[in-house]
């Protein structure tokens, strides 16, 4: 059964009084896949910003829904740009993972339980990093790292889960898992996806949202360059076979 669990409504926001986003509608609901694509500086992290609480709309409403009934706020897993996060501060990967604890269902300021030590355990051999994790954040390559905060973003069960260009810094031997891993992931959580490589979210997500000041929800996996147009949504579309590669359209030299 589906059920929203977030709605923007007319919404329309920016900074300084300048809009990146307006008059929005947006609804997401519990079993949703969904693509966000969209060029620089098209309100793709504005977007984010509206959903995490991080950012107030200049006009309209955003609404949280646990089953079908308002409620202030609902728990959402994010992961960020790699490249945004801070890492020489002296933590472990085991202990970056359990920060992401003090949000949902499980807490670390109550006194350490054996439910948490399960809980993270099973998040580290999910995501791959069972094996280090007691090595400082600021040892491991951009791919560990995003394994690692892969991890806290999960590990609290968040009733939805956002990702922001999760393929930026993400080792190859991964790619694939991690797209996997978020397709029976969204069987029971709702999954919003930011990224450039079209050809490559669209095998794996149920939908797509391209954001370019305004919002055209696209309610099917499949989008071509016609489609991109008409959305006003100016990107490269890139394909994936035994090679990736990329099709351009016929130039002069």
């Amino acid at each position: 059964m589906k059920n929203k669990i977030v709605e923007l409504k007319h919404l329309s926001a920016g900074y300084d009084q300048q809009i990146v986003l307006n008059n929005v509608n947006f609804t997401v609901y519990n079993n949703d896949f969904i693509g966000i694509i969209g060029p620089n500086g098209g309100g793709k992290t504005t977007l984010l910003k509206i959903i995490l609480g991080l950012l107030k709309p200049f006009s309209g409403h955003i609404h949280f829904y646990n089953n079908s009934q308002k409620v202030p706020n609902i728990n959402i897993g994010y992961l960020p740009q790699i490249n945004a996060i801070d890492t020489k501060f002296p933590i472990s990967v085991k202990e970056v993972i359990q920060s992401g604890l003090v949000q949902g269902n499980y807490s670390l300021l109550k006194r350490k339980t054996n439910k948490n030590d399960i809980r993270t355990q099973e998040i580290m051999e999910m995501v791959g990093v069972d094996h280090i994790a007691g090595k400082a954040i600021g040892e491991l390559s951009g791919g560990q790292k995003q394994r690692t905060f892969l991890g806290r973003a999960l590990i609290s069960d968040p009733s939805l889960l956002i990702l922001d260009e999760p393929d930026t810094y993400v080792d190859h031997s991964f790619e694939k898992e991690l797209y996997e891993l978020l397709k029976k992931l969204s069987v029971n959580t709702a999954i919003l996806l930011v990224s450039h490589d079209v050809g490559m979210i669209s095998t794996f997500v149920n939908s797509i949202a391209c954001v370019n000041k305004d919002l055209h929800y696209h309610p099917s996996n499949e989008i071509n360059e016609e489609v991109l147009r008409s959305y006003n949504c100016p990107i490269d579309l890139i394909t994936h076979g035994t090679i990736p590669h990329r099709v351009l359209k016929k130039h002069n030299h």
